[in-house]
């Protein structure tokens, strides 16, 4: 804000400081010092592992961090060299787009009657673990130029951190690999370092949310299933090694999908991936795939069921207090805390029968009730046309039509 309302003033300095910048290829090491303040997520507060960091930069950093980005960005898109695979930090792209690009291949893969096995790979400290050589020689690889890949030497070293909490601050310590915490060009290096990745897998299907990655293929039975999906497995653990990242193989599990039959005909319906050093990897029945629950057979409603006994609570609580809330609160809690975890992901599940989407609009109604503080035994459509709101298959259909314009 003071650097918006003082523009007129401090432009051509600002954008002298910059160009400078980019022609010596120097960075002041005041502009790459990060504050970090811990952020409780949850559990017990005297645990350190049970907190986020929060890392803010200098304002000025992030200014001259913006105007690398732009033309980094336009740089890769012009020569298309970053992989379709990845759908994190890209125009268009979002988390829905990578769940319908996953979700649309196993079902497809169940249209002709395959099983399909998945790794979901849980990376440790993904983004705190970048190794800047590595780094460096992948933006070389790519066609940056010496001139500016010696500005990006001095982006990346002689970087430090300190801890204030409680308006106490640690001593700076040293930031030695990673690429630095909540800056803006952080997110897309770390997508160059791991642009690479889908190359390793040749025989099946990659796709990556930042550093959330799922390795698929379908296959007529499980012994042809396993066999790929080890060899592919195999095949990420020497890159990953190379690279110099680490595999949490504790979080890192596999999930056999089939049509409803097909997985309980078979004997053992597990997938056997094994690991170099930590033995077999998990075989889960369910999992929390970017906010959205997945089951063996894509029906999702596991994940209907998870979310109504997460908002209901919410919605009971919210009923407690109702006498404390006027009419427009009310109306903008719903819009802004309960509703976006309806709407969230809709798209990919809109196919779903019929009885788990009943089961969302009934939640809907419930919004509708709490909004207009009415009673249960109001028509549904009386309640929408007073609030002026769409119906929840409107809703569906508005977003449906957003995505694929």
């Amino acid at each position: 804000m003071l650097l918006n309302i003082s523009a007129p003033a401090i432009a051509n300095p600002v954008a002298t400081l910059i160009n400078e910048s980019l022609a010596t290829g120097y960075i002041p090491k005041l502009w790459k010092t990060a504050r970090v303040i811990p952020s409780h997520k949850s559990g017990d507060s005297t645990l350190v592992s049970n907190y986020r960091p929060i890392s803010l930069l200098p304002v000025m950093s992030k200014v001259l961090e913006k105007c690398v980005y732009t033309q980094l960005r336009d740089y890769y898109q012009y020569w298309n060299y970053l992989t379709p695979d990845q759908s994190g930090f890209r125009q268009i792209h979002s988390t829905t787009t990578a769940l319908l690009k996953v979700c649309n291949d196993i079902q497809a893969g169940m249209e002709q009657g395959n099983l399909t096995g998945a790794i979901f790979l849980d990376f440790a400290k993904a983004f705190d673990t970048v190794d800047h050589g590595i780094l460096l020689q992948k933006l070389k690889n790519s066609g940056i130029g010496d001139r500016t890949l010696t500005w990006f030497q001095s982006y990346v070293s002689d970087r430090s951190q300190y801890v204030s909490i409680s308006g106490s601050s640690s001593l700076p310590l040293p930031v030695t690999c990673g690429v630095p915490q909540g800056s803006i060009l952080g997110p897309l290096l770390f997508t160059i370092f791991i642009n690479d990745l889908p190359n390793v897998c040749k025989a099946s299907t990659v796709h990556m949310y930042a550093d959330d990655t799922v390795i698929y293929t379908s296959k007529p039975n499980l012994p042809q299933l396993e066999a790929v999906l080890q060899e592919q497995f195999t095949e990420v653990e020497k890159w990953i090694k190379h690279i110099k990242l680490f595999l949490n193989t504790d979080k890192t599990v596999t999930m056999l999908f089939g049509t409803a039959p097909k997985p309980h005909k078979l004997q053992n319906p597990h997938l056997c991936v094994e690991t170099k050093s930590n033995g077999p990897l998990t075989t889960v029945t369910s999992l929390k795939y970017l906010g959205m629950w997945l089951d063996p057979n894509l029906s999702f409603g596991p994940h209907i069921e998870k979310l109504s006994s997460k908002l209901y609570p919410k919605l009971g609580a919210l009923y407690r207090n109702k006498s404390c809330l006027s009419p427009a609160v009310r109306n903008q809690i719903v819009q802004q805390m309960l509703m976006p975890a309806i709407d969230y992901g809709d798209v990919v599940y809109a196919a779903v029968p019929q009885t788990h989407l009943q089961k969302l609009t009934t939640l809907y109604n419930s919004f509708c009730c709490f909004a207009l503080q009415c009673n249960y035994m109001t028509h549904h459509c009386d309640m929408l046309k007073e609030l002026n709101w769409p119906s929840l298959r409107s809703k569906h259909t508005l977003h449906l039509s957003s995505l694929v314009f």
